[in-house]
C-alpha cells in the first residue's frame, strides 16, 4: 500500500489532465526508484498534496477546475514543497508566473524525459540539503559558532538560513537564500546567470535562463529600498549578478 511505503522513498505528485503524459513520468520516475502519485485536475492535486504531502510536485499550468498556476498558489502557502512547473505555452509570461507564486522550476512541453529527471534530482537534492541542516543539534560545549556572510547592509547566518537588511530579518525561500549567499559570498564577483543555475540549481537549463532574472528580482523586492535602483544586489548588464560591498 502506498500509505505503507518507507520514508526514504521519495514520493512524486504528478498533476496533468493527459493520461499519456502521467503515465511516461509514472514509468520513468519508478524506475528511478521514486513512488507515484496522480491528479487529473487542479482540485484533485490540491486535495492530494494537502493529504499526502509528497516530497515533489510536477505540475501542468492547464488543467481543468483549477488551473496549475492557482494550484502552486494554494498548495506553497500550507508547506513548502518543490514544484516543478511543466508547460506547453511558448509565452515566458506563463513561466514567470508561475515562478512568482512560488514555484521552483518549470519546463516546456514537449521535454526530454532525462532533463526532467535531473531537474526532479536537484530539486530534491536542495530541500533534502534544508533539511539536514535543520535537524543537525550540536551540544552547547561544542557548538560552533554561527557561521555568517556579512556584506555592507547585508548578513546571512548561514545556520539558521536567516537573511538580515539593515538589521531587519528578510524572510527568503531556500532557492533564494542559495542564490544570496553565493554571490554574498564573492563580493564585488561578478557571477554569470550559467553559474548561478549550473551552482544553486544543479543542472544546467540548456540555454534557458530566465528563471535566474526571474529569482533575483524576487530577491531584489525583499531586500533592496528601491528595485529601479538596487544597491545591494547589482546587474552587469549582459553579463550576470554581483554583491555591492556598499564602498
Amino acid at each position: 500500500m502506498e500509505e505503507e511505503l518507507m520514508k526514504d522513498v521519495k514520493t512524486i505528485l504528478i498533476v496533468d489532465d493527459e493520461q499519456p503524459i502521467r503515465d511516461i513520468l509514472v514509468y520513468n520516475l519508478k524506475k528511478e526508484g521514486y513512488n507515484t502519485i496522480e491528479a487529473s485536475d487542479g482540485v484533485t492535486a490540491v486535495d492530494i498534496a494537502l493529504e499526502k504531502r509528497p516530497d515533489l510536485i510536477l505540475l501542468d499550468i492547464m488543467l481543468p477546475k483549477l488551473d496549475g498556476l492557482s494550484v502552486c498558489k494554494r498548495v506553497k502557502n500550507s508547506y513548502n514543497v518543490p514544484i516543478i512547473m511543466l508547460t506547453a505555452k511558448d509565452g515566458e509570461i506563463d513561466k514567470i508566473l508561475g515562478l512568482e507564486l512560488g514555484a521552483d522550476d518549470y519546463i516546456t512541453k514537449p521535454f526530454s524525459v532525462r532533463e526532467l529527471v535531473a531537474r526532479v534530482k536537484a530539486n530534491l537534492r536542495k530541500i533534502e540539503v534544508e533539511t539536514n541542516n535543520s535537524q543537525v543539534i550540536r551540544p552547547d560545549a561544542t557548538k560552533k559558532k554561527e557561521s555568517k556572510i556579512v556584506v555592507g547592509d547585508l548578513e546571512l547566518d548561514l545556520d539558521k538560513f536567516e537573511v538580515k537588511v539593515r538589521g531587519e530579518v528578510v524572510e527568503l525561500t531556500l532557492r533564494e537564500f542559495e542564490v544570496l549567499k553565493f554571490l554574498a559570498s564573492q563580493p564585488e564577483q561578478v557571477v554569470t546567470r550559467e553559474t548561478l543555475l549550473e551552482k544553486v540549481w544543479g543542472y544546467e537549463y540548456y540555454g534557458d535562463i530566465r528563471t535566474v532574472d526571474v529569482t533575483v528580482r524576487r530577491i531584489r523586492e525583499k531586500i533592496e529600498k528601491d528595485t529601479s535602483a538596487p544597491k545591494i544586489l547589482i546587474t552587469k548588464r549582459s553579463v550576470g549578478y554581483y554583491i555591492s560591498s556598499g564602498k
